[in-house]
């Protein structure tokens, strides 16, 4: 049986060929910023390039490239309505993306390979905060039980892969993510996302009234991308490990105050009303990240600072009209 985890002499990317795949994504746009100062070869495909649901493409593409290093933060994600709307897209694309990545991978020698989770993967009712070992020891939450599926699935088959062929191939599980190049669409976008582009044109509009899904009570905690990406660059260089490793900042509020929190990064000062008719999703989420911890790493950029990060982007492209059917401001 594999050791859960070790630690060996820190990686230097420096000349080294490392491959973000979804590079222009949230996550995979904080690697490229993290990986620049590094001195790697970074090795990026756009969609028009390569279709990563294709078997034969993703593995032509990889044998010619050749990477000795890969990041897959390619996904299909969003947030509870999306999950609803979408349960086939979000199951058939996200297998099919890390399953074509790793065998790809194992066929062309990849040193090292990093798969991300979710922190939506662990059970509905998991202990607060989750650890690592409470996956697949209960129920999942009913609203992205197709994402976690196919999530679960992929740390299963880099573990087998590890088991089978000895390969380097790593798992974390990251918390709630937002900041620079979130998907900020009203309805399928993560809720930080999607509240700072509603608060924002009820802004530009004059609105008086934003309605919100759920209760408002769920807790959930939050973790800034660019922090992520440190978190990961750190972990790929220094562990190895069959267990995934939770990644969170312990920043832990509830729905209603994240809300009251954007409204006033955004500027507006109008009334919320929650739809309890509306699903909550999970009702804690809270990862236990003691043994990133204890390795040495700790986040730093607080929820109010980054919120603003977040948004300053956010207006940036609402102003250059990259929110179709939307004005800018």
């Amino acid at each position: 049986m594999p050791s859960s985890a070790q630690t060996h002499k820190p990686l230097d990317f420096a000349g080294r060929r490392v491959w973000i795949a979804g590079h222009s994504g949230m996550v995979g746009a904080a690697l490229l910023r993290k990986l620049a100062p590094e001195g790697a070869e970074i090795l990026i495909a756009g969609h028009e390039e390569l279709d990563l649901c294709r078997q034969r493409e993703t593995e032509d593409w990889l044998a010619a490239h050749k990477p000795e290093f890969i990041f897959i933060a390619a996904a299909r994600v969003g947030g509870i309505h999306a999950n609803a709307t979408y349960p086939a897209q979000f199951l058939y694309d996200n297998l099919m993306i890390e399953t074509n990545i790793i065998e790809g991978a194992r066929k062309v020698g990849v040193k090292k390979l990093m798969l991300f989770g979710s922190s939506c993967i662990y059970p509905r009712l998991a202990p607060q905060p989750m650890p690592e070992s409470c996956l697949l020891t209960g129920p999942l939450e009913e609203t992205n039980q197709w994402y976690a599926i196919a999530k679960i699935a992929a740390i299963k088959l880099a573990q087998a892969y590890r088991r089978q062929y000895g390969l380097n191939f790593v798992s974390v599980m990251p918390t709630n993510l937002y900041g620079p190049a979130d998907n900020y669409h009203p309805e399928n976008g993560h809720v930080a996302a999607a509240l700072i582009r509603r608060f924002h044109e009820a802004k530009v509009a004059g609105k008086e009234r934003v309605v919100i899904w759920g209760t408002g009570t769920p807790r959930r905690e939050f973790l800034h991308v660019d922090d992520l990406a440190a978190a990961c660059l750190f972990l790929m260089k220094s562990f190895d490990g069959e267990e995934p490793i939770n990644i969170g900042s312990g920043q832990e509020v509830t729905i209603a105050e994240l809300a009251q929190l954007i409204a006033g990064t955004v500027g507006w000062s109008g009334q919320m009303e929650f739809d309890p008719q509306k699903p909550d999703g999970m009702p804690r989420k809270l990862l236990d990240a003691s043994r990133l911890s204890a390795m040495g790493w700790k986040p730093t950029i607080g929820l109010r600072d980054g919120l603003a990060d977040a948004y300053a982007d956010f207006t940036l492209r609402w102003q250059r009209g990259e929110f179709a059917g939307r004005e800018s401001a």
